[in-house]
């Protein structure tokens, strides 16, 4: 503010002068001292524009500097937010794919039993019909292909046809698996103790319960899974699905 007082007040000098009456040119002697008064007048003009020039330009950089502060904060906090996030991403895209592991591998060993027996009942079972049969493999075939949906409906109309079936535990086990396929895991659950309280007695019951603790683990509920996992191996010991809930129960222990 000094320095724009300073600037009026000699403007206002220099128009003073040069609106003076040519009498007073006498006053600096000659017409060649006022020619050099009028260049010192001009060159501290000149001097006190530059002068101010430099504080109005030296004020905008501060801002400026102030200005990329702020934003370099701004930055520094996203950052740190997006890399939080990347890290909770990453997290579920292990845990994602570990879950995908453990279907595919429980899907691939339930198939390569299926192929090996052909889903035939006990010698203590009553055998299936021909029609049963086909109707059967029809609904397999659908999830072997991964048309789960297809898969849940057939084995559903296999049910509604045959529900004495000796077939038909094998049925719900599948329509369960299914389900979980889809990631449906709380319908996955649900027709798994369909299952255990329809069939408690079939050879497909410690595989359903197998399917159930992946479901609740799949959903958070680890507590329930290893329920689960401890309830096969007690009334299932024997089982091929014990020695898995075994080895996943190690598995949560070290955790």
């Amino acid at each position: 503010m000094p320095q724009r007082l300073a600037r009026l007040a000699l403007l206002a000098g220099l128009c003073a002068v040069l609106a003076a009456p040519a009498s007073h040119a006498a006053l600096f002697g000659d017409d060649e001292k006022l020619d050099q008064l009028r260049r010192q007048v001009d060159a501290s003009q000149k001097a006190l524009e530059e002068r101010m020039g430099k504080l109005e330009a030296n004020a905008a950089d501060r801002r400026a500097i102030l200005d990329l502060a702020g934003q370099l904060d701004q930055l520094q906090a996203d950052l740190s937010r997006m890399r939080g996030q990347v890290e909770v991403l990453v997290n579920q895209i292990e845990t994602a794919e570990k879950r995908q592991k453990d279907l595919y591998l429980d899907i691939d060993t339930r198939l390569r039993k299926l192929e090996q027996a052909k889903e035939q009942p006990a010698a203590t079972e009553p055998s299936a019909s021909p029609a049963e049969t086909k109707a059967y493999e029809a609904a397999l075939n659908q999830f072997k292909l991964g048309n789960y949906p297809m898969a849940i409906s057939a084995f559903q109309g296999f049910l509604v046809t045959y529900p004495s079936s000796p077939l038909a535990p094998s049925a719900q086990y599948w329509i369960g698996n299914a389900y979980y396929a889809k990631r449906e895991y709380k319908d996955a659950i649900t027709a798994q103790n369909k299952l255990l309280t329809a069939w408690p007695d079939s050879g497909k019951a410690p595989d359903a319960m197998l399917n159930k603790a992946s479901s609740q683990e799949a959903l958070g509920d680890r507590n329930g899974a290893r329920k689960t996992l401890q309830d096969l191996l007690q009334k299932y010991p024997d089982s091929s699905a014990a020695a898995s809930a075994k080895q996943r129960l190690a598995q949560g222990s070290r955790r």
